[in-house]
């Protein structure tokens, strides 16, 4: 288990991470998200220990980072958004070595190393220089390292920046697959993939959580906050007027002599028959008519615009536990 409680990390007078406190239970995985500079990788430096808080405590498996580095260290593995490799090294040998850094037995390197191999599936790069090796695969190798003894903690940061479509796809099987025997924490900036692997999700704004949730809660929310993307060819005007109640928004004119719109609803429930019924009384040719669901994309957006308020899909804020 992770447990981060009011955690501080100050630079002069610019606050990185200002007094931030979640849990991460045994077995999750947990999306971290954010824009760039809203300090998702200063928290994950000082959760691994690679840089010190300004103030408040991190507990990896209930050992303080801080107070007891070593034994909180051997509970993590990390991957950093770009991977601490060597690349002159072959494969084997630079994963060897980090076999020596981390005190793995000898007599356990073996099966643990191929169990890692098939784990990430680079057995048949092993032997190869790591330098020459794709984008793609020394993201791998990069896994590989964290995953070296077998710690019961994961911290990716960016783990398929830079990885092609396919790349992605394998690398979503892999920490999914990993979920199954380790706590991850995940940081991304494909909200998709995110939205696919993790069980939670942090979203974090100027060094502060802005939003906690979890990712089937939303999925079961956004499902019937569905508004309508609607499209016809009365005048724009004329449209406006019949969907007042919907509070309709232009989003232009996509081809000469049709209006496209988006169409907002204040209650939870589909409204489609209604405004199909509408369309209908007011003799008004429906070209395009369909919903438009609430994305995790939207979400984050609100977020780091700073447009959203306990109306929207927000399940929990502040410090409460994720």
């Amino acid at each position: 288990m992770i447990e981060v409680k009011n955690l501080t990390k100050v630079y002069g007078r610019n606050v990185a991470v200002d007094n931030i406190s979640f849990v991460v239970g045994d077995g999750e995985i947990v999306g971290f998200l954010g824009p760039n500079g809203a300090g998702k990788t200063t928290t994950m430096n000082i959760m691994t220990g690679y840089i010190s808080a300004t103030k408040g405590d991190v507990d990896i498996n209930g050992y303080n980072i801080l107070k007891e580095p070593e034994k909180a260290k051997k509970q993590i593995g990390y991957l950093p958004d770009t991977p601490p490799l060597y690349g002159d090294m072959r494969v084997c040998e630079y994963l060897n070595f980090v076999c020596d850094i981390k005190g793995v037995s000898k007599d356990k390197r073996k099966d643990m190393l191929n169990e890692i191999y098939n784990i990430v599936k680079i057995k048949d790069v092993e032997k190869r220089v790591i330098k020459n090796l794709s984008k793609g695969y020394r993201q791998r190798v990069g896994l590989a390292q964290a995953l070296v003894g077998f710690p019961d903690v994961l911290i990716l940061d960016e783990p398929t920046v830079g990885l092609d479509p396919k790349q992605i796809i394998e690398m979503r099987e892999v920490i999914k697959e990993l979920g199954q025997r380790h706590t991850v924490i995940l940081s991304s900036h494909i909200l998709s993939e995110v939205n696919a692997v993790c069980d939670k999700i942090i979203i974090i704004n100027n060094g502060k959580i802005a939003v906690k949730l979890n990712t089937k809660d939303f999925e079961n929310m956004s499902s019937d906050l569905f508004n309508i993307r609607f499209k016809a060819n009365k005048p724009a005007d004329e449209i406006l007027r019949i969907f007042e109640k919907f509070k309709p928004v232009y989003n232009g004119e996509e081809e000469k002599g049709t209006f496209d719109f988006l169409l907002y609803k204040e209650e939870k429930k589909d409204c489609r028959e209604e405004i199909f019924n509408i369309s209908a009384e007011n003799n008004l040719p429906v070209l395009m008519f369909k919903p438009v669901i609430f994305s995790l994309e939207d979400l984050f957006l609100k977020v780091i615009n700073e447009d959203y308020s306990e109306n929207d899909i927000i399940t929990t804020n502040g410090k409460e536990e994720v």
